[in-house]
């Protein structure tokens, strides 16, 4: 089902506004990012094609998956199951999640988690050593694999970190740390109009001949970009997560998919209603181990919302934080977690302990003022289920992907695990079509039609202000035609003016990127005229079976947005 747009369609730039490439080199495979699925693929294609890049846009453990709280999902304890966990993600799903890759996701995901160990990653254990299990929203089962009791997301790449670190002198790979990825090289298009990959522009910061801009052509590049969250006012996710990998791979002409489909955590510190930025998170494990969600008035409120209560799935949750916050006229609700113990929640929560001290509470003996804030982008570049892209020889894996695992809603700790299975898949499917002389002596890059680029960084928070009030937790026809207006009205031709201070720098490339992506969600946002998942419209507050169905996004060769 389709509908008139708010206005006419969109037409974004094919490339960032950049000098042009003043060095060039060869590899071949590119991995970009340096979460779990980047690294992750990295490592599995270390030993199987001879040269490979990895490109990571700060330090090599600065990843998202460092900030990731309560855990990796896998049917570990053998009273659980894979069938039990693929039926809680379809459940989750709402009716979106694609069977087959939740299949793949759930059946792999043990032997994955135990090749993290024997990779050096070290979760809690219980009294008889084996791997401690906790619960999660959306879990009917104990199958939480957690570190350090509230850091696994640090621990995980503490390890696989150094397995690069170890291998940092094989010439079979090179780390480049403080790059920014521009674009994504493509060849002449093929009778079918097709482009292939044929690598990457990027800008490095710091010394040696790799500085400033270049081309690294390699005929295998994988997208291991993460998130979306900064084009938001508030979000869980640190400063990088500009959806570089997304804006990248739609100027490229790959397809996305899901982009309405915004996960925004219930339980995020409130600092105010002035607060932006990368905001502390509450894992959901806390109320997995049985803290309690109440309203200003000190009311309980979940238990009248879900069977599940305060274990219901995130965007159950967050919806009803919302309305609870609009029925009491209060900015935030309460997590109260003091009947736990003081002993137990320090013991199991250590980081959370430490940042909410940090920010002057004791939720030993105070409950802790919590509201929704972006935290999880279940949308992104579609892929198949060995992370192949539209675009051939372009592969995405991790948030940056739309795998089908999701769906409407992503269940919670299944992106560790997403990440983790579909790198790995994605990585042998490059070696074996190397092995097989398809992905070798690629054709040079050609110039797309399109034109460029360049959002100066000053609009980022007028684009984040829009979002947050437009295509925010509650969306309305009303609210996203404003917000396509007013995207509308942001001058994304800063290089060609001079009367706009802008310059072909990472903070405005990063802008375009951030606007690029806002204008692809919100006509995707307001395609879907139902409520379902992390999609919430108030002017269609029901799900319609008609609308079981993808929501794609793709760029025509003079970037008009087709969204359908």
């Amino acid at each position: 089902m389709t509908t008139a747009a708010p206005g006419p369609a969109p037409r974004l730039a094919r490339t960032l506004a950049a000098p042009a490439p003043g060095w060039t080199t060869r590899v071949d495979a590119i991995v970009v990012g340096s979460g779990i699925a980047g690294l992750t693929a990295a490592l599995e294609l270390r030993t199987r094609v001879p040269r490979v890049l990895l490109v990571t846009k700060g330090e090599l453990s600065s990843g998202s998956t460092v900030w990731a709280q309560g855990g990796i999902a896998a049917a570990l304890d053998p009273e659980d199951s894979p069938e039990a966990h693929l039926a809680d993600t379809l459940a989750a799903g709402g009716g979106l999640s694609d069977p087959d890759a939740v299949k793949v996701l759930v059946t792999e995901g043990p032997e994955r988690v135990h090749e993290l160990v024997a990779r050096g990653a070290v979760f809690d254990k219980t009294g008889n050593g084996a791997i401690a299990l906790t619960r999660e929203g959306g879990h009917r089962a104990d199958r939480i694999a957690h570190a350090g009791g509230d850091a696994t997301g640090a621990e995980i790449s503490r390890a696989l970190v150094a397995q690069i670190d170890a291998v940092r002198d094989d010439p079979g790979i090179e780390v480049v740390e403080n790059a920014l990825v521009l674009d994504i090289l493509t060849g002449a298009p093929d009778a079918q109009g097709r482009r292939a990959a044929r690598g990457v522009t990027l800008h490095v910061r710091g010394t040696g001949s790799r500085d400033g801009v270049g081309a690294v052509l390699a005929p295998a590049v994988i997208l291991a970009t993460g998130g979306i969250g900064q084009i938001y006012r508030s979000s869980t996710n640190p400063a990088g997560a500009t959806g570089d990998g997304i804006a990248a791979a739609l100027r490229a002409g790959a397809v996305l998919a899901d982009l309405e489909f915004v996960q925004f955590h219930p339980t995020v510190l409130w600092l105010g209603s002035g607060a932006k930025g990368q905001l502390p998170l509450i894992s959901e494990a806390v109320r997995g181990e049985g803290a309690w969600l109440l309203d200003v008035d000190g009311r309980r409120f979940m238990p009248a919302v879900h069977e599940m209560a305060e274990l219901a799935p995130r965007d159950v949750v967050a919806h009803a934080i919302v309305r609870q916050m609009t029925a009491t006229g209060a900015d935030n609700v309460l997590l109260d977690a003091r009947h736990l113990g003081a002993d137990f929640l320090r013991a199991r929560f250590p980081t959370i302990t430490e940042r909410l001290l940090a920010n002057g509470i004791d939720w030993t003996e105070e409950p802790v003022p919590v509201a929704p804030a972006q935290h999880y982008h279940s949308g992104g570049v579609v892929t198949d289920l060995l992370g192949r892209s539209s675009v051939d020889g372009l592969y995405a894996v991790g948030e940056v992907a739309c795998t089908g695992v999701h769906g409407a809603n992503r269940l919670a700790s299944n992106s560790l695990l997403e990440g983790l299975v579909f790198a790995y898949r994605a990585a042998r499917d490059v070696a074996v079509r190397y092995a097989a002389g398809e992905l070798r002596d690629a054709a040079d890059p050609v110039e797309r039609p399109g034109g460029s680029a360049l959002v100066a960084a000053t609009a980022r928070s007028r684009v984040q202000k829009v979002m947050s009030g437009g295509s925010g937790v509650i969306r309305s026809a009303t609210s996203l035609e404003a917000a396509d207006e007013r995207l509308a009205a942001v001058r994304a031709d800063a290089h060609r003016r001079s009367d706009v201070v802008a310059e072909p720098q990472a903070a405005e490339w990063e802008t375009t990127n951030v606007h690029q992506v806002s204008r692809a969600l919100t006509r995707a946002a307001w395609e879907r005229t139902e409520t379902r998942g992390g999609h919430y419209r108030v002017d269609f507050p029901t799900t319609e079976s008609e609308w079981a169905r993808r929501v794609l996004v793709s760029l025509d060769d003079d970037g008009t947005l087709r969204v359908r």
